[in-house]
């Protein structure tokens, strides 16, 4: 194993590793706030399925990891297959789940003589279904991933291929691909173009918001308003989904165009889908920051109350 391998197998394990306990982190406390009893908000279903398709995202990190480490690992025909349409399904869902998180706290926080303010009521019940749709629209969308991926051995003699170390995607006719990617592309820009629409809205009422109350916070607190760090939590979360993202869709773009790809072309470009499934856990960490502490109450309460039970 020379070198770059070694430091490709190191990337991957520490960003799988460091996704893994952030998105665990997050999953560890909404199943402690269940037990606990602590009624949950209507985003916490979007940011359920988001860390569970994160999850899957990053699991993808776990064979790269393994194949720059051994040069003999590779998957199996229907491992491989599954694998790579998993791992694209999942990316699908989290840029959908993040769009539909940001339009509902666009039309939570709207006022009451805007137009999102008549879909306050009915936006908590559509969240399921809704998710449900994302699941399944992702599920058919890459349906063709399955068809043009083999395994290192069915690859082997065939020309423009991209070479993912354990398994392989062959390359599809020129007019197939170029249908595929502006198919992709499409589905990603619709999402991303909603998440920047309902951001930059949500943005403009809480500026405007501020500068009613500007003279409460002046007189009372020299500290930043809640308004201001509600924005730049808001502006965090999306610049970083769009930024990576972004990335990554002109990476995939480019590769596809590519009649053939190398195994560290690859390597980059699962590495880019990887950036946000790692560091989003911690960017919602702190936005659940309050919601944490009182499970962690709870659950110590919860144990206490246990513990004396068993002792009675």
């Amino acid at each position: 194993m020379n070198s770059r391998d070694m430091v490709v197998g190191i990337i991957f394990l520490s960003q799988t590793a460091l996704g893994m306990l952030g998105n665990s982190a997050l999953l560890c406390c909404f199943i402690i706030a269940v037990f606990s009893g602590i009624r949950e908000k209507p985003t916490d279903l979007i940011v359920k399925h988001l860390t569970w398709a994160n999850v899957i995202v990053l699991c993808r990190g776990i064979p790269q990891t393994i194949a720059a480490f051994s040069q003999t690992y590779y998957l199996n025909y229907v491992p491989c297959k599954l694998a790579l349409y998993f791992h694209r399904v999942a990316r699908g869902v989290s840029l959908s789940s993040t769009s539909l998180l940001s339009v509902f706290q666009a039309i939570t926080i709207s006022p009451s003589n805007s137009r999102c303010a008549q879909f306050k009521l009915r936006a908590p019940g559509i969240i399921g279904p809704f998710l449900g749709l994302c699941w399944a629209l992702q599920l058919l969308l890459y349906i063709f991933i399955p068809v043009y991926t083999t395994d290192i051995r069915g690859g082997r003699n065939i020309t423009g291929i991209q070479d993912f170390g354990y398994c392989v995607i062959i390359n599809s006719e020129r007019l197939t691909s170029t249908l595929i990617v502006i198919l992709i592309a499409s589905n990603d820009i619709i999402f991303l173009g909603l998440m920047m629409w309902s951001s930059d809205y949500m943005v403009f009422i809480l500026l405007k918001h501020k500068q009613r109350v500007q003279h409460i916070h002046r007189s009372l607190s020299p500290r930043l308003s809640p308004e201001t760090r509600a924005t730049q939590s808001i502006l965090t979360l999306v610049s970083s989904f769009v930024l990576f993202y972004v990335t990554s869709i002109v990476f995939t773009v480019y590769l596809s165009a590519l009649e053939g790809t190398t195994r560290w072309l690859s390597n980059i470009g699962v590495a880019m889908s990887a950036c946000f499934p790692t560091f989003c856990p911690f960017l919602l960490i702190r936005h659940y920051a309050s919601f944490f502490r009182l499970c962690c109450t709870s659950f110590y309460q919860t144990t206490r109350r246990a513990c004396v039970v068993r002792e009675l």
